[in-house]
């Protein structure tokens, strides 16, 4: 694998943290951090594909009106409890 190398600022307090896991984990302090800044693009890039997603929708006119989603919210755990509305 091609890799690149740069550096980061931590605090101290996160810095020994990672090395207390590097150490009981057999890994180094790069890999650890390589595999948590990996996790991070992953999880972000799936939250931002997916608000521009929802933006893009609401600009076509699919959406739900925020007073029937206060409604639905309002109903859970009780005896008439709603279906999940429904986009426009």
């Amino acid at each position: 694998m091609n890799t690149d190398a740069f550096s980061v600022r931590l605090d101290h307090g996160t810095k020994a943290r990672l090395q207390k896991l590097a150490k009981s984990t057999g890994r180094s302090r790069a890999f650890l951090a390589a595999e948590a800044i990996e996790q991070y693009l992953d999880i972000n890039e799936w939250q931002v594909a997916g608000i521009i997603g929802a933006i893009a929708s609401l600009e076509r006119g699919k959406g739900v009106p925020h007073e029937r989603i206060k409604q639905w919210v309002a109903s859970w755990e009780t005896r008439k409890e709603h279906r999940k509305p429904k986009a426009a």
